[in-house]
């Protein structure tokens, strides 16, 4: 990299580094990592070039959308008030009425549009398979915004009721109101066969201190599946005690559902008492018809302070009142994880799936094995 000094007598480097540190004040989470891989990207597209610099900063310094608006505010203010690289005039930036800037002479609009939105949809897809513990606040609110996306299909089964069908048993009265209608003369046969309906989601999230990296995600997905299947989802947290939210996720807003849940649960962050909590909810819930024939999902990463042989034989008489029994561990889709903790020891004979549940990417696999049970 060039390293001239400039008119203020600063390197084009120091420059470009200094021009971090503004876009950090703007509230761009911006770390040594990305300020180098900044300074590698400008060398590259050439530092005195100031599309190339303006681009390579937002390639490698914004993680969200909500970052775009805010490093281009940093970029017009830093480079009016900086001296020019290389005395090269500035490319005159329009009023933003979108995400894209205004093209460069011989570019086409379309292509910066494509260019942004393949850009914007390859950082979407890094997001949903990065571990939500991880992730910065920043990325924590662009990441809400993906939940929209999950596909909630419903576990079906098979309904009493009959319905209206082409083929099938024959509907005899169906078909003697069809023959009356007709005053007697012989008319098509009626068919009927068993209806399906969709099965009953029992969602339990843990939200004590070792889930609670993960417990306002599991929340929203919550939120999700009770907008997508309405009336069929039941969502409880447990952790040294049971706190049905049911009614606080059923409100449109995500936001404003979370927040409703929230203040209704009192052991956020608190202890782990699993096995008392689920015993709770069997005897107060899950006998009374709400497990039976369900799918019950427990999100947990199974620390148990109490007895495990009380998480197991909870979770083995919760089996035999539902559908299945899903076990979701967020430490299950990690490097080298291996189910040796007490409590996860304890129910794996108990559970028909073991899944991870660490990320977007592996809810949507999550929804897909409950529609599948």
């Amino acid at each position: 990299m060039n390293r001239e000094p400039g008119a203020a007598g600063l390197a084009p480097d120091e420059m470009l580094v200094a021009f971090t540190r503004t876009v950090r004040h703007a509230g761009v989470a911006v770390t040594a990592d990305r300020t180098q891989g900044f300074l590698r990207a400008t060398s590259l597209a050439d530092a005195g070039d100031r599309q190339g610099v303006f681009w390579a900063g937002r390639c490698t310094l914004c993680s969200s959308p909500e970052d775009l608006e805010r490093y281009d505010a940093a970029f017009r203010a830093w480079f009016s008030a900086s001296p020019r690289l290389h005395d090269e005039p500035a490319t005159r930036s329009a009023p933003r009425a979108s995400l894209m800037p205004e093209p460069t002479l011989g570019r086409d609009v379309d292509t910066d549009r494509d260019e942004v939105v393949r850009t914007l949809a390859s950082a979407n897809e890094v997001l949903r398979h990065r571990d939500i513990a991880r992730l910065s606040a920043a990325e924590r609110r662009s990441l809400a915004a993906l939940f929209a996306s999950l596909r909630v299909d419903p576990p079906r089964r098979r309904s009493p009721r009959r319905g209206p069908s082409r083929r099938g048993e024959i509907d005899p009265r169906r078909t003697l109101r069809e023959q009356l209608r007709r005053a007697g003369e012989p008319g098509p046969l009626r068919h009927r066969r068993p209806r399906n309906r969709a099965r009953r989601i029992v969602l339990l999230v843990d939200v004590s201190g070792s889930m609670e990296p993960y417990a306002d995600s599991l929340l929203r997905l919550g939120h999700r599946m009770s907008q997508a299947v309405p009336g069929r989802v039941e969502v409880f947290t447990i952790g040294t005690r049971l706190t049905r939210v049911t009614t606080g996720l059923r409100l449109r807003d995500p936001e404003e559902a979370l927040t409703v849940a929230g203040r209704t649960v009192p052991d956020w962050s608190g202890g782990t008492r699993l096995g008392e909590s689920i015993r709770a909810f069997t005897l107060r819930w899950g006998q009374g018809g709400m497990a039976r024939g369900s799918v019950v999902v427990i999100a947990s990463d199974g620390w148990e302070r109490g007895d495990p042989r009380l998480l197991g034989e909870q979770v083995a008489r919760l089996q035999r009142l539902a559908h299945a029994v899903i076990w979701m561990n967020p430490h299950r889709g990690k490097v080298g994880y291996l189910p040796v903790q007490g409590g996860i020891a304890a129910v794996l004979p108990h559970v028909d799936h073991l899944v991870p549940g660490h990320s977007l990417a592996s809810f949507a696999e999550l929804l897909k094995v409950v529609a599948r049970a």
